[in-house]
């Protein structure tokens, strides 16, 4: 006994990505991202309360070329996820639902995010 008129799933390999379920993922993501700058703010902190010599290996560890590249990461992540949040604040508020402004506030998400962690980089180094 087949049925023949059952609709069949969408698959992967013939599934068309778009900007809003990207940002979607990416916001989940960047949750959990953060969650990790927490943890490591904490190691930040145990290491302060755990005297100079903890400290210093923190600090050499931070300030190496990974530990730069991590921090710059949980910027943007920070950055991001509150810029999405705002946009689903505004979803919530029954605004932005027409694809083109989904895509628009997605670009325009994507691209606040990495001015966002530029300029707040630029102000931790001084340079503004």
């Amino acid at each position: 006994m087949t049925d023949n008129q059952n609709p069949l799933s969408p698959h992967l390999q013939i599934y068309r990505w778009h900007i809003s379920s990207l940002l979607s993922i990416a916001h989940r993501i960047s949750g959990v991202i953060n969650l990790l700058a927490l943890i490591l703010i904490f190691f930040w902190l145990i290491a302060l309360i755990l005297g100079e010599d903890n400290y210093e290996s923190f600090l050499l560890t931070i300030n190496s070329f990974f530990g730069k590249f991590i921090l710059i990461g949980f910027v943007w992540s920070m950055c991001f996820h509150i810029l999405s949040g705002i946009r689903h604040l505004v979803w919530d508020l029954g605004y932005g639902f027409e694809i083109k402004t989904a895509n628009i506030s997605g670009i325009i998400v994507i691209i606040s995010s990495l001015v966002l962690t530029i300029i707040f980089w630029l102000l931790a180094k001084g340079f503004i």
